[in-house]
């Protein structure tokens, strides 16, 4: 899809748009912007709007500060709902420098550069996530709204109804959804959207976290993408789905292989495996992705794979007669915390290597990896994903890999941001040290 400044421009007057959102992300995934009225839109379509971005996390130093938000059209959504009493819009945009080249800290740009790879050859790489989440009735404390579970159903639940107008909204401006439903945790849900190039479905990830927010505060209550925020209950996830297509043809799919996967999956499977730790800390890149990566809740820990086998970090939906494009491999690592830009962006890069170096895939395991052994596990040797923070920043720091897709700029920022996280976190005396050391030591 393709769309003019025109287009802009009627659709903005058709539907008397007072303000235009201009969005873009920081490098922890976090959406930032400004505000635009209808008499500026036609310039900033045109030039782009200028922005100091040596206070944006990850982004420029104070003596470099000078960046352009350039919208990129395709963007063009109106939010569902008016706000303040007025219609608003909102577009992403492309990070530039003043000269207008792409800007090295923009996580946006960063995934186009990783995806021109496959353009240049005609490829798409598509992705379709499962975002999860929790409601909670503020941003303060856990309490939840249900006590329901797995695929319930409540039709009066409050919780069930905001999942409903999120549904609407999201479908409303464009974005298809291809269920929603229930998890596991009380209080936690699920929407899964249609799979998408891995661009769009960035934007659409920022929207949606941007929709399920907005909605849960206009009904007084809070929607969080912390990705293990109840002791005890499972945390949320941003399972992934993803294949590679050229035109309608889908270059994951072989009729003759016994999971109907091609050698260049197989080969891409290969690739996530062998560098899954290397790019842990952009897919879990918070302290407390790590009390999610814990044995016992359903979090993938083990780094393997299999088609049943839900314990396994990467997942073979089965194969469905007449599905073709439906063959895909499923990636369970991630958390909705993650900036989508650089998390696609590290998938596809640790796919390509596994295709460009012709990596063998190992063997695949059927059977649940978290009631096995130490030494059933050794046998097979099965690999574990870091366990803490700081385990994630060595393996990162380690990657050339990764420092070439990310580039130097975000690379050594992203290393900097996280290590002064894990040692603010290193240095806290939680109330769990309290209780069991006070009164014992």
């Amino acid at each position: 899809m393709t769309r003019t400044k025109e287009d802009i421009l009627k659709l903005i007057d058709d539907a008397g748009v007072r303000y235009i959102r201009l969005c873009f992300t920081d490098i922890l995934g976090k959406i930032k912007g400004m505000s635009i009225t209808r008499s500026e839109i036609e310039q900033v379509l045109e030039e782009g709007q200028g922005f100091d971005g040596s206070s944006v996390e990850g982004f420029a130093r104070i003596e470099e500060s000078d960046l352009m938000a350039v919208p990129d059209p395709v963007t063009f959504r109106i939010i569902p709902w008016d706000i303040a009493g007025e219609k608003v819009a909102m577009m992403f945009c492309d990070i530039t420098h003043p000269d207008g080249r792409p800007y090295e800290g923009d996580p946006r740009w960063i995934l186009r550069k990783n995806l021109k790879r496959l353009k240049d050859k005609g490829w798409t790489f598509y992705v379709g996530p499962e975002i999860e989440y929790f409601y909670f009735r503020n941003n303060r404390e856990t309490d939840t709204l249900d006590r329901d579970g797995y695929f319930d159903y409540g039709t009066v639940d409050i919780g069930s109804q905001l999942r409903k107008r999120s549904v609407n909204a999201l479908e409303e401006i464009g974005i298809a959804v291809e269920c929603s439903h229930h998890e596991v945790a009380p209080s936690q849900h699920e929407i899964d959207l249609k799979y998408q190039e891995a661009l769009v479905m960035a934007d659409f990830a920022q929207v949606y976290r941007f929709i399920i927010k907005e909605v849960a505060m206009e009904n007084d209550l809070y929607a969080t993408f912390m990705p293990k925020p109840i002791f005890g209950e499972n945390g949320s996830g941003m399972h992934c789905h993803m294949s590679i297509f050229d035109g309608d043809k889908n270059l994951f799919y072989d009729a003759k292989d016994t999971y109907h996967l091609s050698k260049m999956a197989q080969q891409f499977m290969a690739g996530i495996l062998n560098h899954v730790k290397e790019f842990t800390l952009v897919n879990n890149q918070w302290v407390n992705s790590y009390k999610r990566l814990v044995p016992g809740y359903e979090a993938p820990v083990y780094i393997g794979w299999g088609r049943r086998n839900r314990s396994s970090m990467v997942r073979v939906p089965m194969y469905r007669i007449g599905k073709e494009k439906a063959t895909r491999i499923e990636l369970r690592s991630p958390d909705p915390a993650a900036n989508p830009y650089l998390a696609f962006s590290c998938m596809l890069a640790a796919g390509l290597e596994g295709i460009d170096k012709g990596y063998k895939l190992p063997e695949p395991i059927e059977e649940n990896i978290f009631h096995m052994s130490a030494d059933e596990k050794s046998k097979l040797q099965i690999a574990t994903l870091p366990n803490s923070l700081e385990n994630a920043i060595r393996e990162f720091e380690k990657s050339e890999l990764v420092r070439k897709t990310l580039g130097d700029h975000v690379w050594e920022k992203l290393i900097e941001n996280k290590k002064l996280e894990w040692d603010q976190y290193r240095m806290h005396v939680s109330q769990h040290e309290v209780d069991k050391y006070l009164s014992m030591l």
